[in-house]
């Protein structure tokens, strides 16, 4: 019962956030997915409802990690969203944390990110 209320409690923070953040062509938002293997980020477009970019940690060039721990991979996955960022002239983005605390997988992907020029 505690991980079902965890994960109320999760869904519920991140409608508040949404009500809030909107991503537009100029400066989209970044959505952050995270689950007990594997984490997925994306880059959306909320006005015409399109996603720009993403990267997962299940692409072949994350998969070469695999034997290192989930934090790790969590930057590189960052890391590989902020260059395909940039490559589409994107400097600043909103940071939509989908509910999750700020640290950890979720904290890393963002400095990932940051490393390569990505505003927040």
């Amino acid at each position: 019962m505690a991980i079902l209320t965890k994960n109320k409690r999760r869904h519920r923070i991140h409608l508040r956030i949404r009500k809030t953040i909107v991503g537009t062509s100029v400066r989209p938002r970044l959505s952050v997915f995270r689950s007990n293997k594997e984490i997925y980020a994306q880059v959306i477009d909320d006005i015409n409802g399109k996603t720009i970019v993403s990267a997962s940690s299940r692409e072949k060039e994350i998969s070469s990690f695999k034997k290192e721990n989930k934090v790790f991979i969590a930057k590189e996955v960052g890391k590989l969203l902020g260059k395909r960022i940039l490559d589409k002239k994107i400097k600043k983005i909103h940071f939509d944390r989908g509910g999750y605390l700020y640290h950890g997988r979720v904290k890393s992907l963002a400095d990932g990110a940051r490393e390569l020029g990505v505003e927040f």
